[in-house]
């Protein structure tokens, strides 16, 4: 399966400076940027950095990222689920996670994730994937934030409506384990009936174990 990478650039100025949105970044121009001090979420900043480096080499991984004077101040990623989670039991080379977004404190409330997230599906090329993303209250910035469960989970979905994301049900144990947590899921046009039927039985494995 082909992969498609069309590189797209977009400007946002937030607090007189100005954002820089690029992706499908390259190994090469990550290398050259450093990460911001805030983004340390997932692990540590240059931990984190070089974790974008790897995803971005995969056939299949994209990181889209907010630059500002050299420095990343926010991303988003896609690849493949890893082998141990239950979405990639279907072995399944159209299936695509969005497996991270993250905004350095400074620079949110200014629709950058938003921005990075569906500068990711610009000129068609996830059309040919299911993408979907796993919300999982613990991964939330509930304190920096300042809102509650509810409230992020609703700030979540809000954001990936805006990429016409939506609610799938499941029985994904991590997922059914807190009524916050939730699967949302973007069906590409180009995406066979035959995928999306190994992805219901993917999410739905208790259904088809009799």
């Amino acid at each position: 399966m082909e992969h498609c990478k069309i590189p797209v650039s977009h400007t946002l100025e937030h607090k007189d400076r100005l954002i820089s949105v690029e992706g499908p970044l390259s190994p090469d121009t990550l290398k050259l940027l450093a990460m911001h001090r805030d983004l340390d979420a997932f692990r540590k900043p240059q931990e984190q950095l070089e974790a974008l480096i790897e995803i971005s080499g995969l056939p299949e991984g994209r990181v889209v990222a907010a630059v500002v004077s050299g420095v990343i101040v926010g991303y988003v990623t896609f690849h493949y689920p890893d082998e141990l989670e239950l979405w990639s039991q279907g072995g399944m080379e159209d299936l695509v996670e969005l497996g991270a977004i993250e905004v350095a404190d400074e620079y949110r409330g200014c629709g950058l994730a938003k921005l990075l997230v569906s500068s990711a599906f610009e000129e068609g090329q996830l059309e040919n994937c299911i993408v979907f993303t796993t919300e999982y209250y613990w991964h939330w910035d509930l304190k920096g934030s300042g809102l509650t469960v509810w409230e992020y989970r609703q700030m979540m979905e809000k954001l990936m409506k805006t990429v016409d994301m939506v609610w799938y049900a499941t029985d994904d144990p991590e997922i059914c384990s807190h009524p916050a947590n939730c699967l949302m899921v973007r069906m590409g046009q180009a995406v066979p009936l035959s995928s999306r039927e190994t992805f219901d039985r993917v999410r739905f494995r208790q259904r088809f174990m009799y």
